[in-house]
């Protein structure tokens, strides 16, 4: 047996053949808080750590990710990039904005390149180093058979790719996971042929997502896609301080070199839990990180046609108990809080938390393929990120032919704008608390910035006017 280490409550580092390691009884009585011992470690056990050291300088990072990222600031560049080559831009074609397209048996690309106002022309050109990536955790794997599949039966009116570019990490080789399948499915047709990566990342962290391991590897990489999309999430409660910290850290990271993550806001509206007998709303992580930018969800006001949008009623949204309020989205969230006539209770949630989402998308009625075959209404913030996420890289691919860096960390730019290329949704609220109080209402939307879908949906020819240029 070769050197491992072995964990009893407390560590221990063996150098020899077998991890051994008694600790005393007055160090047993002095376990770090929240850890139990459950004896020895089976000789034969191979145990898996990460070594998360204290991050120094956190404040100094901060700053910098505001500086490199706010359009007002002289050092903006939208993150520490690595300039791509330049090359031809191609001219687009404006398309007709209407308010009702026409009928729908679920959301497809088709139907999601109609409501946001795409044209055949909005595809990747091929001509530059672009790229996206999406993650995949809890042994959820996509199949690239599901993925051809899928570009055949919805990908003929647009140019697309229909195999992935790259897997990073181990893929695995059981059944698909629908999650995974909607995820690099809609990735691929919103950010229509531009090279896309997927992260795989099995096993858990406190029984949960390995996010901390994930964003290590993006740190130790030196050429990675521009846009990260994840439809994964879990309770901020649900995770230890520390960990939830050092994951935010590196998100801090991910922003300062230039790189957008988005991430999905959640399918449980506000949330609900109990604290000392009281309820109160539940945010989720990484949604709430002040960091990325997170995706809310959305339905069609009338469920057949493509038409307005309302609000999806298991839309993520609310305030964070651990982030505080970015500068950046200060005067957004004052103006919801302020103005809004349907806010609850206070004590239901942290006003001054960090407020999410920040923008939304399509979140129902999609049809997957998984396992070979077509499933329909599919379902969740899981969906909308992807799609915006893909619409983000044809932006990135636009900037790139201009010359100019990729968007980065959109955030402070985003509210800077104040939402412009962006359709408001101003109908309908998220699900919360079951009880006589709230009645199973959260938050709801409202012109302008809401904790239910951001600024709201892309209008794509807009949002690439307002965001082509630096």
């Amino acid at each position: 047996m070769g050197p491992r280490a072995c964990l009893l409550g407390l560590l221990a580092l063996s150098v020899a053949g077998q991890c051994s390691y008694s600790p005393e009884p007055d160090q047993q009585r002095t376990l770090p808080p929240g850890w139990v011992s459950l004896g020895r470690a089976d000789p034969e056990e191979e145990l898996s750590l990460t070594f998360a050291l204290r991050q120094q300088n956190v404040d100094r990072l901060s700053e910098l990710v505001q500086a490199v990222s706010d359009p007002g600031s002289p050092r903006y560049v939208g993150g520490l990039h690595r300039f791509p080559p330049t090359s031809t831009l191609r001219q687009r074609p404006e398309p007709q904005v209407t308010g009702t397209l026409g009928l729908h048996l679920g959301v497809t690309p088709s139907v999601i390149r109609k409501r946001y106002n795409l044209t055949a022309q909005d595809v990747g050109s091929g001509a530059t180093n672009n790229s996206q990536a999406c993650a995949q955790f809890l042994e959820q794997y996509f199949h690239a058979s599901d993925l051809a599949e899928f570009m055949r039966l919805f990908g003929g009116s647009f140019v697309h790719q229909a195999a992935v570019a790259r897997v990073v990490g181990q893929q695995g080789r059981g059944r698909a996971g629908i999650e995974a399948s909607l995820d690099v499915e809609y990735l691929m047709s919103a950010g229509a042929n531009i090279s896309t990566w997927v992260y795989s990342s099995p096993g858990r962290h406190e029984s949960q997502e390995p996010f901390l391991q994930w964003l290590l590897l993006l740190s130790n990489e030196s050429a990675l896609p521009h846009v990260h999309t994840v439809s994964y999430g879990d309770d901020e409660d649900s995770l230890s301080s520390a960990y939830i910290q050092r994951v935010n850290v590196e998100l801090m990271k991910a922003a300062a070199r230039g790189l957008t993550l988005l991430f999905a806001s959640g399918d449980s509206g506000a949330g609900c839990w109990s604290v000392s007998g009281r309820h109160q709303f539940r945010p989720s992580f990484p949604a709430s990180s002040p960091y990325v930018t997170t995706v809310g969800g959305t339905s069609f006001q009338n469920p057949f046609r493509i038409t307005n949008e309302v609000v999806d009623y298991i839309s993520g949204g609310g305030f964070s108990n651990v982030f505080p309020r970015p500068s950046y989205q200060e005067e957004a969230v004052t103006s919801y809080l302020t103005s809004s006539p349907h806010l609850p209770p206070s004590s239901y949630f942290n006003a001054s938390g960090r407020a999410y989402p920040d923008v939304a998308a399509l979140s129902d009625g999609y049809w997957v393929v998984s396992n070979h075959v077509p499933i329909p209404w599919v379902s969740g913030t899981s969906a909308s990120t992807p799609v915006f996420g893909g619409f983000l890289s044809l932006i990135n691919e636009h900037r790139i032919l201009r010359g100019h860096p990729p968007l980065g960390f959109l955030n402070p730019r985003l509210y800077k704008q104040h939402g412009a290329g962006l359709f408001d949704v101003t109908h309908g609220c998220h699900e919360s608390c079951l009880n006589e109080e709230v009645e199973g209402q959260g938050f709801c939307s409202g012109p302008g910035w809401d904790p239910v879908t951001g600024w709201g949906t892309p209008n794509f020819p807009a949002l690439l006017k307002t965001l082509i240029d630096p």
